[in-house]
This record gives C-alpha cells, sequence and structure tokens, in this order.
C-alpha cells in the first residue's frame, strides 16, 4: 500500500508544480476521516481512496485530481463538510469532490433523484472533467474488489450499473483501458459461465496458436523493415466480453469471427502508418468490409489509428490496428493522454479549462445538458429521451415526445384513460415535450378517453395506433347504435318485427361479413334501411337496384386511372383517406363493392391486416386533370383579414374550396376544416406551403380523418 512519502515522490515525477505538504496532508486528513470505517472486504476503508489515487497516478494527472480522489468520500462518509474542504484545500477541490459526492449517488431506478443526479453530473462534469475521472477510478476499483461482496443481488445491480453507466462513459471519453476491463470483470459477475466457456475457448485458441503468433509477428515486422519502416509489433488479446458482443450483435460463433487473432503495429508518424498498411494489402488478401480509417476521420472521442483484417502468414485470419505511439497512449487513455504530451508542467490557463473545451470539441454539436448526458452515460444516442416513472423505471421514447407518447408506452389502457400528467410533480398538459430526465406521472380517470387532436401531439408509432384504434372502435359502436336505431325505425314504419337472424340475407347481397358491419354501415349512411326492407321484403317493394345504384354513385372508374385494375370493376376514393395522384396507393377488395383506393399510410387499413387476400397492388397511370378531394386542418389568429388572405392564397394557386367548418375558436385563434378540389398530392402540398407563409397561418397539416 502507498505511504504518503512514495505517494508525493511518484507525483513529482511528472507533475513538478506539486505541494509536498499540501499532498501529505490531505492523506493524513482522509485517514483520520475514515479511521474505524471498513470495506465489506474487511479492509480499512481508506484502502479504497488511496487505491483511486494510485490508478490515476498511473495515468499521470494532476496534483488537484488526486487530492480529490484521496478525500472523494470523506464528506459522504464522515462529519466533514464541503466547508471544511473549502478551509482545507481551496476552492478548486472543494467543487471537485462536491462534483465526485453527487455522482456518487446515482443508482438506477431510483425516481425522481436519479434524474436529479443525472443533471448534476452534467453540470459537475460540464464544469469540470476531473470528476468523471477520479469517479471512473473510483468505480473500476469497487469492481475489482467486487468478489468481497457477499449479497449476490448487490453484485448484480452494481455490475449492470456499471455496464449501462461507467463503461460506456469510459468508451466516451476514450479510455479504453477502463472501459475493457470493467467489461470483463463485470461480465464475469453477470454471466460467469458464458464467460468462462469463451475464456477456455480462447485458451485453446491462443494455445494452438503459441508458435504462429511469434511467427505472424515476425514477419509482419521483415516486411516493413525491408521498407525502412521502423515498428513495433505486439499481440492484443482480445477480451471475452468483447468476444459476447461481437457474437451476439453478429448472431456466430467464436469460429467465425476473423478477429480473435489481434496485433497492433506502432510506426514512427502518419506516413508509415498508411505505407505499412499498403505493404501489408500487397503482400496478403484483405478481407472485404473490414478496413477503417480513423486517422483521416476520427472517432468523435478523438480516437486514430488504421483498421483492417487479414488473411495472414499461414493463411491465418488477423485483425491490424496500425497507429502511432501518441495515438496508442491516447487510445489507452484517452482525455487524460493530454497530461503525457504537454512537458509535464501545469497549464497556465488552467486544466479544467483547457479540458472543458477539448470535451466540448468532441461533443460540438451538444447543445444542453441532457444531450451531452446522452453522449456519455447512453452512447450518443441523441435521437431518444429518457425519463421515469415515480417508480423510477425507465422509458426511452423518441426526442420530441409528448406526455401522450409516455403514457402509451407505459401501456395502451393507461394511455386511453389519461386526463392529465405531471412532470417534475408539476402538472402539466398531456401534449407538453418530455426532456431528458423527467420523471411523469399520467393522471388517469375511469371516465377518460383518447380526443382526435392527440394524434397532432404524439410521435410514437404505438401511441398513434392505439388512440385511431380506439377512436374507431367508439365510432364502430356509435355507428352500430345509430345503425340498430335506424333499421328498427324503418321496421316500425312498416308495422313488422325486426329479426336480427333474417338480416343474413341482406348481409350476403350487400357482401358483408356479419351483422355489425352490416349495421355500421346503416349507421354511416352508405346503406338506405329502405334496401333492407326491400330485401327483406321484396313483395312490398318490386326495386331492389337501390342498392346497387347507391354503390354505384360514387364510381369514378372512367376518371380514375388506375394500373393494376381490372377493366370494369368498381372503383371509390376511400373517405377516411382521401387519396390523391402522386401518392403512393393500396386497393382493398370488397364483394359487392369493388376495389376502394385509399392512401397507403391510411389508418383504416389496419383493420384488414388479417386478410391479405383482400389487399391490391395498385398505383396512379397518370396524374389526371379531374379534381380530387383534400382536407386541410388550419389554425388561424382571429384577427380581421386572416380568413381572407387564406382563400386568397388558396385562389392563386388554383384551389378550389368547397367547404369550411369551424371546429374551435377563442380569443386569439381559430381551428377550421378546409375541404379542397385539388389535381394531385403536389398540388396540395404547394398550397400547403404557401399557407405557411402566411402571417396569419398558425399552423397548417394536411387532415386524415
Amino acid at each position: 500500500m502507498l505511504n504518503q512519502n512514495r505517494l508525493f515522490s511518484r507525483l513529482a515525477k511528472y507533475d513538478r508544480s506539486v505541494n509536498e505538504e499540501k499532498i501529505k496532508f490531505a492523506y493524513k486528513f482522509a485517514k483520520t476521516n475514515h479511521y474505524g470505517q471498513y470495506r465489506e472486504t474487511g479492509e480499512d476503508y481508506f484502502t479504497h481512496p488511496l487505491a483511486v489515487s494510485e490508478i490515476l497516478l498511473e495515468m499521470k494527472l494532476d496534483s488537484s485530481t488526486i487530492i480529490t480522489a484521496l478525500l472523494h468520500d470523506v464528506v459522504e462518509d464522515s462529519k466533514v463538510t464541503l466547508d471544511d474542504i473549502d478551509k482545507s484545500f481551496g476552492k478548486e477541490i472543494r467543487k471537485l469532490v462536491d462534483g465526485v459526492t453527487k455522482l456518487s449517488k446515482i443508482e438506477l431506478k431510483t425516481g425522481l433523484a436519479q434524474a436529479e443526479n443525472f443533471r448534476k453530473l452534467l453540470i459537475s462534469s460540464s464544469d469540470d472533467v476531473r470528476v468523471l475521472l477520479v469517479k471512473l477510478a473510483d468505480r473500476l476499483h469497487n469492481i475489482r474488489t467486487i468478489d468481497g461482496i457477499r449479497d449476490k443481488n448487490k453484485k448484480q445491480k452494481i455490475c449492470k450499473e456499471t455496464l449501462e453507466i461507467y463503461a460506456p462513459l469510459a468508451e466516451r471519453l476514450g479510455i479504453v483501458s477502463f472501459q475493457n476491463e470493467l467489461e470483463d470483470r463485470c461480465f464475469q459477475v453477470i454471466n460467469p459461465e458464458t464467460r468462462e466457456s469463451i475464456s477456455r475457448r480462447l485458451e485453446l485458441i491462443y494455445s494452438e496458436d503459441s508458435s504462429n503468433i511469434p511467427y505472424i509477428k515476425k514477419e509482419l515486422q521483415t516486411i516493413l523493415a525491408k521498407n525502412n519502416i521502423e515498428s513495433e509489433i505486439s499481440g492484443r488479446k482480445k477480451s471475452c466480453y468483447s468476444i459476447w458482443k461481437k457474437m451476439q450483435l453478429k448472431k456466430v460463433g467464436m469460429d467465425d469471427l476473423s478477429d480473435i487473432m489481434a496485433f497492433r503495429i506502432i510506426v514512427n508518424n502518419v506516413n508509415d502508418c498508411y505505407k505499412s498498411l499498403s505493404l501489408l494489402h500487397q503482400n496478403y488478401t484483405a478481407i472485404m468490409g473490414r478496413f477503417k480509417d480513423y486517422i483521416s476521420a476520427p472517432k468523435r472521442n478523438r480516437y486514430q489509428s488504421l483498421h483492417t483484417a487479414l488473411i495472414g502468414p499461414k493463411k491465418r485470419k488477423i485483425e491490424l490496428q496500425i497507429r502511432t505511439e501518441e495515438m496508442n497512449e491516447f487510445a489507452l487513455n484517452g482525455i487524460a493522454a493530454h497530461w503525457m504530451h504537454k512537458n509535464r508542467t501545469k497549464y497556465k490557463e488552467g486544466i479544467r479549462y483547457k479540458w472543458v473545451r477539448e470535451l466540448l470539441q468532441i461533443i460540438e454539436d451538444s447543445s444542453s445538458p441532457e444531450e451531452f448526458l446522452e453522449y456519455t452515460k447512453l452512447e450518443m444516442y441523441n435521437d431518444q429521451v429518457f425519463c421515469f416513472t415515480p417508480k423510477g423505471n425507465l422509458i426511452n421514447l423518441p426526442r420530441g415526445a409528448s406526455a401522450i407518447d409516455f403514457a402509451y408506452a407505459v401501456h395502451s389502457e393507461v394511455g386511453n384513460l389519461a386526463v392529465g400528467a405531471k412532470i417534475n410533480n408539476k402538472v402539466r398538459q398531456l401534449s407538453s415535450v418530455l426532456k431528458n430526465g423527467d420523471q411523469v406521472e399520467i393522471l388517469t380517470s375511469s371516465r377518460g378517453f383518447p380526443d382526435p387532436i392527440w394524434l397532432e401531439n404524439c410521435v410514437t408509432g404505438k401511441s398513434k395506433a392505439s388512440i385511431r384504434r380506439f377512436i374507431r372502435k367508439r365510432e364502430i359502436e356509435e355507428f352500430n347504435q345509430l345503425g340498430i336505431s335506424l333499421l328498427k325505425k324503418e321496421f316500425r314504419q312498416q308495422n313488422k318485427k325486426l329479426n336480427v337472424k333474417s338480416l343474413r340475407k341482406a348481409i350476403d347481397e350487400f357482401g358483408l361479413i356479419d351483422v355489425d358491419e352490416l349495421l355500421v354501415e346503416i349507421g354511416k349512411g352508405n346503406i338506405i334501411t329502405k334496401d333492407i326492407y326491400s330485401i327483406l321484403y321484396p313483395s312490398k317493394n318490386k326495386s331492389v337496384s337501390i342498392k346497387k345504384q347507391k354503390f354505384d354513385i360514387n364510381n369514378k372508374n372512367k376518371d380514375m386511372k388506375i394500373k393494376g385494375v381490372v377493366p370494369g370493376m368498381s372503383l371509390h376514393y376511400a373517405h377516411c383517406c382521401n387519396p390523391l395522384p402522386g401518392e403512393r396507393i393500396v386497393g382493398i377488395v370488397t364483394t359487392g363493392k369493388g376495389i376502394t383506393v385509399h392512401a397507403i399510410d391510411c389508418f383504416s387499413l389496419e383493420k384488414f391486416h388479417d386478410v391479405p387476400e383482400r389487399w391490391l397492388e395498385i398505383s396512379w397511370e397518370r396524374e389526371d386533370y379531374i379534381s380530387h378531394k383534400g382536407k386541410l386542418s388550419t389554425v388561424l389568429s382571429n384577427e380581421p383579414g386572416s380568413l381572407a388572405d387564406v382563400t386568397r392564397i388558396i385562389s392563386s394557386i388554383k384551389g378550389n374550396i368547397s367547404n369550411i367548418q369551424v371546429i374551435k375558436r377563442d380569443l386569439n385563434f381559430y381551428k377550421f376544416f378546409i375541404d379542397l378540389e385539388v389535381k394531385n398530392i403536389s398540388h396540395l402540398n404547394e398550397i400547403i406551403a404557401a399557407l405557411r407563409l402566411s402571417p396569419f397561418v398558425e399552423s397548417v397539416e394536411r387532415e386524415r380523418i
């Protein structure tokens, strides 16, 4: 174990600005305040902060980081306060210790506290990256000594948390040595049998290649030396976890992996990197698709190297990494490698600001702490937001998702009954867009139900499909009730008693599936009750052709230029989506009706998923010159001249307004539907684009329902 003299001696070798008195005082301060505390391994607790300091010494970090490592647990585990740290060591150390203390409180699934700590993680790490480095070293030592924990569930939880948060963070900062060790040790705890199996297989492979590896290294070095390239070549043993990840990703066995035998070639400069690559590709067969140039196009964490895979000496598949010594040091130590290249002296401008600028360059697209979290904890999942239920369960959603999406992600029934939301303990609208780390509680009521307007405020497919399914089900129920009421009324007027079983004849006549579908069509007005009565009692009305005439009224087969339809078949536009020339369409075959043309993204198509035999592949033959129905949902500012401006714009682009329906109106805005006659989808889109330029138009979208 390091003593205070040895600690100072090692630090002074690379940091000439170190203050001996301060280092030794920090050593004694930490040891005194941890006195009488023990780890689960039975060791004195002080062995832990000392081990963390030693890990950071190996990375040649500055004296402030080493002092922080010594003190990183004293505030949490003793009576020492941050003010005490400030008085004894100054504001810089206080801030670093405070940052590490906050990170130490992060645990998976701890509800709002976890989300708040994530934000604290971002705030502290954005201010000084050394906080992250101390925390990573802290976690690394805890994982190295994980066997001292007897509770199996606790060990599993710590390792899962490490794989989710800290190993990706080490990778993001480019500290591959930390990443590999964290992953492999946690893999040993979480899945020991699989790791042991891979380890035995690796040992067998390497034992069989014990003579091949030196031979391969020598042959590669000889080729480079003949061309005046100085090189240092080392064999690189792959970790069990990295092999397991590739097996899972590629769904292959170990024998199918080409990079189990891996070699690293260190050369003097960048020119030698490319020259070495060229020579090796000339002498051996390259494996297609395995070359990557991270020198000319570095990874986001500044990692640089050339990667390739070859059928190398003795016809063995090998992976090669070609890089300079400086690139290699950065690959192993990431952002911490900067200390090793700056004359071993402290930066005049202050290390933390230098680091912050360099880290911000690495993640230059980050514009908020939430985005920064995604780059560090979540491996650049910058297209998602991560929110929590009140119990701490993690829900991931697309960026831009609302509380409506969150409700349906929890459960479809929760979404259907939602009436409001609490976001971070404050009541908010269901349409509120969620941010990374929000805690969301959905307020429900047994009388709640989805509002069709929700479709405008949600982004996930699940929420949209669930809302449409509910609306469709509710509409069907309403049409069903209306249909039975209309039938009963018709039969009462005819002095007849309605027998539901007798409707089977009418069902067959119209080519429908069951009584419910018949009642829905009656409720929608597509079938007239007099026609039903005429079918059941033909002697009372000799003309039963009304039905056929009714279904032929909307037949525009002569005008609809559509490919894939047998000539003469009856064609109809679907009123649910109003398909327009220029957009993808599909036909649904219905006995007695012919073919109904739907837009490919029409929500009504969901009910036909189980009957693929009714689907017909069709397309527009050419864009005709007849008018087609388009519908817009528009929100307009409530002021003089606004509606006139809308009608003027539509008229100027040769659109014809057939109907305007006001849906909602208040002091500031009013919403309405506009029915238009347009030529095709391009014509409709042109009108939408022009309307959006109007100063009176708040929003305008194509309406499907």
